[in-house]
């Protein structure tokens, strides 16, 4: 449920509705705004009766509202407002729709700093690249762990764009963290409870992507996790799902950034290049993204992808990076957006 209080409720009168909510069992997940105060009081239940009188009777208290998803801090309604996730001197939410670009794995310096080069010359906002790879296959790359890592800082102190790479196990995090501006997790790990309550609990931002087999309510349902442990910088990512169809890797689901828009406050990324896994549908599904509400689209980027280590088939070339970036641009004006 959402406890709103009064416009000028004295912090004496918030703190009792804090210390109220927990002693009736919910975890209290305050929002301070410009006139009032809102908390989010999250627990088992969806708002008993009796707790609802009990809240609401409180001096400071203007109303007491149930939440009915089971996704409570991620729902519309506990922040009808655009939640905005600032990376840097990036920010995420907003009018500008920003682009994360950069190759799908880290495979050596020369590599990662021509693509960097490429991208921020072209526009991108933010660099990603992965330092840890989570493959079907074992017997396949599996990425360059630390030394991947110190590359992607590399990048970063040259071009001025934050980093994001994906997190895939725990004790991995403190190294992460270091080094990286914004922490992925993957489509494999969406449902892996266990670290999303880490990331939670680290406060970085957060890419989460949506898992291959993941409902929207699933979904919504993985960003709780790291919501409630009080990280409230979560950025969610479609990047396609698994259906029946072949011509594609993945069916790229372009119906979720308006469902996601309508249902959530947290902004949406597009990933086309997973969602079609073939360069030549990128451009066309990264301008649809952005037509259809994509509050920003993330997009492979490798300089030679036909030797690429991983993804090569999905991965622009920079010169057509380059492109889809010249297009962008009046889509996302013809939608009231700037890239």
């Amino acid at each position: 449920m959402i406890v709103v209080m009064k416009s000028g409720a004295a912090p004496e009168q918030i703190q009792k509705a804090k210390d109220t909510m927990i002693e009736l069992g919910y975890q209290p997940h305050p929002i301070e705004g410009v006139l009032r105060t809102i908390i989010g009081a999250v627990g088992d239940e969806r708002g008993k009766p009796e707790d609802v009188e009990a809240l609401s009777i409180l001096e400071g208290v203007e109303k007491v509202i149930p939440i009915l998803p089971a996704y409570k801090l991620a729902s519309r309604e506990f922040s009808p407002e655009d939640t905005k996730v600032t990376v840097g001197d990036v920010v995420v939410g907003n009018n500008k729709v920003p682009v994360i670009a950069g190759p799908c794995s880290v495979e050596s310096e020369e590599q990662v700093m021509e693509i960097a080069r490429a991208v921020k010359e072209a526009g991108a906002s933010m660099f990603r690249g992965g330092a840890y790879k989570p493959r079907s296959s074992p017997y396949t790359f599996q990425g360059m762990g630390i030394e991947g890592l110190k590359i992607l800082a590399m990048a970063r102190e040259e071009t001025g764009l934050p980093i994001g790479t994906e997190i895939l196990d725990p004790h991995d995090l403190d190294a992460v963290v270091e080094y990286a501006d914004v922490l992925q997790i993957g489509a494999r790990n969406s449902q892996n409870y266990a670290l999303l309550k880490q990331v939670g609990q680290s406060g970085m931002p957060v890419l989460l992507k949506r898992g291959m087999s993941t409902t929207i309510k699933e979904f919504l349902m993985c960003a709780e996790y790291i919501l409630a442990e009080g990280n409230e910088n979560v950025m969610l990512c479609e990047r396609g799902i698994r259906t029946f169809e072949t011509a594609t890797r993945n069916t790229f689901d372009l119906n979720a950034i308006p469902v996601l828009k309508e249902r959530t406050h947290l902004p949406i990324i597009a990933d086309p290049s997973h969602g079609t896994g073939y360069w030549q549908y990128v451009t066309p599904m990264a301008l649809a993204s952005i037509a259809a509400g994509a509050d920003g689209i993330i997009i492979e980027v490798h300089n030679n992808p036909e030797v690429a280590v991983s993804d090569g088939g999905q991965s622009l070339k920079p010169h057509k990076f380059k492109m889809l970036m010249e297009k962008a641009a009046p889509v996302a004006k013809a939608v009231g957006r700037e890239i």
